[in-house]
């Protein structure tokens, strides 16, 4: 391992699972700030000792030694609190250089071989607080190995078979008797067990009578047939009992029996999982159970009915069992007085209105029904003085606002539903942790921390935003609060709709105030239109434009009915052939030039012959006369553009050729 010569800072090295045959600890001389140094499962046979190292944990376990790999360095280890070891024969003086460490754990892998020469007492020199021996696997247990040590406050075996006698399994008995000598043993873990009913149930007996007061047994596999027999309850230091991942392949088994005995045991806490338990008995008389968890079984509804030797129960877990309806586990927790905490999540519970109130035990603080099949309803059936209510991953889409009776709530978690609006703060008045992300709010309401005095966190990401102007108001509300109150932000806080906006972080959101503010958008556009309007209104006014566009619909009516007409019933009913309206200051110019030109041809003129000014009496007569004319021509004389008013004129082109056009 040249490679780590240059590394003089390095502190942790993990080259586990590979193909190294052999160490020399010398190339690890130039770094002396090695701390920490895992070597497991390797092909290890052999290690050259190096007295520089002055590790805190050093694991060459699972390695093929042959002898414990303990160097007489090791013993200036002075720091060192986690030590793995691998061999196939133990002697006593293999351990005498470290027998003055106290090493908070020692880790011992015994090899497929260990037992052909064995020394009993090899260990009982070692100081540790924390002792784990993996006995070889597949191997029945006949080995005589004291594990016993004085110092050892926690013990784990691991690899225990013994099958081949159905009465008992002498050598395991035997290792598990002398552990009465050690009066600092507490915990008792034993792990990868095979053996018998009848084996199981005499080791439970055993363990019984020792100091040990936590004992966990897990990966159990059982044979055989049990037979009858009474448990001794008597005389223990037990408090804790826990059994994990049981298989057993006797079908007949007297399974009444086996609940008896577990749920008459004079223990605190008692844990069953994973173990095909289909049933659990109430016990014979009021147990000393303050802990029960039988998670990951087959439990029924019925579990516990009208059970009321439980009345010290403060925690229960049913967790990925089998139960159905919630009213069932409601009556189920009456009886049970001392009842604090309980969870039933990963089921398939359900709740009917229609089935009846919920009298749930009066002290439950904590519940977890999460991972069921629970909607709404289910607020109408929650414990009166509950403080944590766990709901997430249901079918909950909204709460309904006439619930009452939450006042005490201060956690609630109703992460994966389907909630569109954030739940409101009138009926969760004490509310201060609130898990609302993975559902389906889009607008959070923007006055949610006002409303949510008492708040101090929230985790509502991963929620398909839509980035609008009620957004960027939630947004901003974020900003005044403390970052440490909301969880998750900005990371998990994206736009997901409109479009163009998705995936964009809420606190990059931006929209401009125009398209926000209502009011700001009317001003803006509506005030400069309406000064338009007016504008052009006057400007129309002043102009005359209503009398201008009033004769333009007057002569395209002649125009398109002279069209429509045939020309000899036009001419029957035509009068004039033109209009001529003017004041009296262009009197000279209309009877000396225009008239004459036109009296050239034989047309007929309407003459309006008068000083007049500009008025409503004018735009009648005009009106009445062009009604009567075929084919008119406006035009403006220059005295009349200049009169008050500016008198419109309705006269026929100069030329008496294109006059003839027109009409035809």
């Amino acid at each position: 391992m040249p490679d780590i010569l240059s590394l003089s800072k390095l502190k942790i090295l993990i080259i586990s699972h590979n193909r190294i045959q052999y160490l020399d600890l010398s190339v690890f001389k130039f770094n002396q700030e090695l701390e920490y140094l895992d070597l497991s499962h390797n092909n290890l046979e052999k290690i050259s000792c190096h007295p520089t190292l002055n590790l805190k944990h050093l694991d060459l376990s699972f390695n093929p030694f042959d002898a414990l790999p303990i160097c007489q360095e090791f013993g200036n280890m002075s720091q060192l609190e986690f030590l793995g070891l691998s061999a196939t024969q133990l002697q006593k003086s293999s351990v005498q250089s470290i027998t003055h460490l106290h090493i908070s754990k020692v880790l011992l892998v015994l090899g497929d071989t260990y037992g052909e020469r064995e020394d009993a007492e090899s260990l009982q020199d070692l100081k540790t607080q924390s002792l784990h021996i993996v006995f070889p696997t597949g191997k029945e247990f006949h080995f005589i190995l004291d594990v016993s040590v004085s110092t050892t406050v926690s013990l784990e075996l691991s690899n225990i078979k013994c099958v081949l006698d159905d009465n008992g399994c002498p050598y395991f008995e035997n290792v598990l008797s002398k552990l009465q000598k050690n009066s600092r043993l507490s915990n008792l873990t034993l792990n990868n067990i095979e053996i018998t009913w009848n084996s199981f149930f005499t080791i439970l007996q055993l363990v019984w009578r020792t100091n040990i007061e936590y004992f966990s047994i897990s990966n159990v596999k059982l044979q055989g047939y049990l037979d009858s027999r009474d448990f001794d309850y008597s005389d223990t230091s037990l408090k804790a009992l826990s059994i994990h991942k049981v298989v057993h392949d006797v079908f007949s088994l007297p399974q009444g029996y086996v609940y008896k005995i577990l749920s008459n045991m004079n223990i605190q806490h008692l844990t069953v999982s994973a173990a095909h338990m289909v049933h659990m008995v109430c016990p014979s008389q009021i147990s000393p159970f303050l802990y029960l968890n039988f998670s990951n079984n087959l439990l029924t509804d019925t579990v516990f009915i009208n059970c009321t030797n439980l009345a010290n129960l403060k925690t229960l877990i049913l967790q990925k069992n089998q139960l159905k309806e919630l009213v069932n586990i409601v009556h189920m927790t009456q009886e049970m007085k001392s009842l604090q905490q309980l969870d039933v999540s990963q089921n398939s519970l359900m709740y009917d209105e229609s089935e009846g109130n919920c009298p749930w035990a009066r002290n439950l603080l904590s519940l977890n029904m999460s991972s069921n099949i629970l909607t709404d309803s289910v607020f109408r059936c929650l414990p009166p003085r509950i403080k944590v209510l766990d709901l997430h991953n249901n079918r909950i889409r909204s709460i309904p606002k006439d619930v009452t009776g939450l006042e005490t709530l201060q956690e609630l978690n109703l992460a994966s539903n389907s909630l569109a609006h954030f739940p409101g703060c009138g009926i969760f008045s004490s509310l201060s942790i609130l898990i609302i992300d993975y559902n389906s709010i889009s607008n959070p309401s923007a006055d949610f921390f006002q409303s949510c005095q008492k708040i101090r966190s929230l985790k509502a990401g991963n929620n398909p935003f839509q980035c609008s102007c009620e957004l960027r108001d939630f947004i901003q509300s974020i900003g005044q609060v403390s970052s440490d109150m909301v969880e998750g932000w900005p990371e998990s806080y994206k736009c997901d709709y409109p479009e163009r906006y998705k995936g964009t972080p809420l606190k990059d959101f931006q929209v401009s105030e125009l398209s926000c503010n209502t009011a700001l958008l009317i001003i803006t556009i509506v005030v400069p239109g309406l000064v338009l309007a007016v504008a052009v209104t006057v400007l129309c006014i002043y102009l005359d434009l209503p009398w201008y566009l009033r004769m333009v619909c007057q002569w395209t009516q002649t125009r398109r009915r002279a069209r429509n007409v045939p020309l000899e019933e036009l001419q029957r009913t035509l009068q004039f052939h033109a209009f001529i309206s003017y004041s009296g200051h262009d009197s000279a110019w209309v009877k000396n030039e225009l008239i004459p030109n036109l009296e050239k041809e034989d047309i007929r003129i309407c003459l309006h012959e008068r000083n007049f000014v500009a008025a409503r009496a004018l735009w009648k007569i005009s009106s009445t006369a062009l009604r009567k004319v075929t084919n008119p021509s406006l035009s403006c004389l220059p005295t009349l553009s200049r009169a008050n008013g500016a008198i419109m004129n309705s006269t026929l082109p100069t030329t008496i050729s294109s006059m003839k056009d027109l009409i035809t």
